[in-house]
C-alpha cells in the first residue's frame, strides 16, 4: 500500500452525517490503496457495539453498518478509545467485526510517520 490515512470519528447517533460520511472517507482511501484506519472515540465509540448502527442511513449514502461491515472486509482497521470505551460502560463482548479497544498510544504509533489524518 501508499501511505497511511486516518479517520478519526468522535460521533454517532448524535451525529449520523458526519458518522456516515467518515466511513465514506475511509473507503475512499482504503480504494486509493492507503493502509486506513478509524479512531473512534467521544461519542463514536457506541459504533463498536453490534446493532447500533443498523438504523443509521443517511440519504443518498449506503447504511452505516453496510460501509463499516465493507471497510473491513477491505482491510481497514476500526480503533476505540479505551478511555471512552469504559466511561460509556459499553460491552467489550458485543463488538463489531473489525473493532479492537485500544489506549492513545496505538493511534500515536499510527500517525507517528506523518500519517494525514482528518476528522469528523
Amino acid at each position: 500500500m501508499a501511505g497511511k490515512f486516518c479517520v478519526m470519528l468522535t460521533c454517532a447517533k448524535d451525529n449520523t452525517d458526519k458518522a456516515t460520511v467518515a466511513f465514506v472517507i475511509a473507503n475512499a482511501a482504503l480504494g486509493s490503496e492507503k493502509q486506513t484506519l478509524v479512531f473512534l472515540t467521544n461519542e463514536g465509540v457506541r459504533l463498536t457495539q453490534r446493532g447500533y448502527a443498523d438504523d443509521i442511513h443517511e440519504e443518498g449514502f449506503a447504511p452505516l453498518r453496510e460501509l463499516m461491515g465493507n471497510f473491513v472486509a477491505a482491510g481497514g482497521a476500526i480503533y476505540a478509545c479505551s478511555p471512552c470505551f469504559k466511561r460509556r460502560k459499553l460491552d467489550d463482548q458485543a463488538l463489531v467485526d473489525g473493532v479492537t479497544v485500544v489506549g492513545g498510544a496505538r493511534l500515536v504509533e499510527f500517525l507517528s510517520d506523518g500519517s494525514p489524518c482528518v476528522s469528523f
